[in-house]
């Protein structure tokens, strides 16, 4: 009866002996875990942060780069846009510079002047510009001063002159008078003066006295 009590007695604590040394396996297996856990979360980052500073392979060095197209060449292109732009205006200066006009004999200028006033009807304002180119004619012709001269100076300035001689210029001063006298009259004359015609003649006729006094020079020298 003994016998049967201890053997199920030991039938009865052989499980909780077995369940002790299950859990001390798992405590200890759970230990290594963390162990190993622990290890791994202290060692990984060390060897993350030593493989993150490393410096990686470098590439061969590239060959120098070659000079530009601008570098080279920039200060000539430089100088000869200068040169073609001094070239261009000095050519564009020589075209469209204006050209001196030809100096034309004074009676040439005043035939024009008066063949031009010959062909308008004889009034006041007509008979006015007949008188100033006849004027600025004879001035030219005889050096007279540039001044502005009345009729009677101008008149008095002829007759003193050895050029023009007494009889031209008693002709040119009757002219000059007449010209005035129907110039400020009231009154309009019944018939032209042709003015502009007489002008002319006076001026042919100042030419020829010119012409005398250049072959009496040439021929005293």
């Amino acid at each position: 009866m003994r016998r049967n009590i201890q053997h199920s007695t030991f039938n009865v604590q052989h499980p909780t002996a077995s369940r002790r040394r299950t859990l001390i396996e798992c405590w200890a297996l759970n230990v290594e875990c963390s162990v190993f856990l622990l290890f791994c979360c202290v060692t990984l980052p060390v060897f993350a942060q030593a493989n993150t500073n490393a410096l990686p392979p470098l590439a061969p060095p590239l060959p120098e780069m070659p000079p530009t197209f601008w570098q080279l060449h920039g200060t000539a292109i430089l100088v000869g846009v200068f040169v073609f732009l001094a070239l261009a205006g000095f050519v564009a200066w020589v075209i469209f510079k204006p050209r001196p006009q030809p100096v034309l004999p004074p009676a040439v200028v005043a035939r024009e002047a008066l063949a031009k006033l010959q062909r308008q009807p004889e009034d006041g304002k007509i008979l006015s510009e007949i008188s100033q180119v006849l004027r600025r004619y004879i001035g030219t012709a005889f050096e007279f001063p540039s001044a502005e001269l009345t009729t009677a100076e101008f008149s008095a300035m002829l007759a003193g002159n050895e050029k023009v001689g007494a009889e031209l210029a008693r002709t040119i001063s009757s002219f000059l008078r007449e010209c005035d006298r129907r110039k400020f009259s009231p009154i309009r004359a019944a018939s032209p003066l042709n003015a502009a015609s007489r002008a002319l003649q006076l001026v042919a006729e100042i030419e020829q006295r010119r012409a005398e006094l250049n072959a009496a020079n040439a021929t005293s020298r």
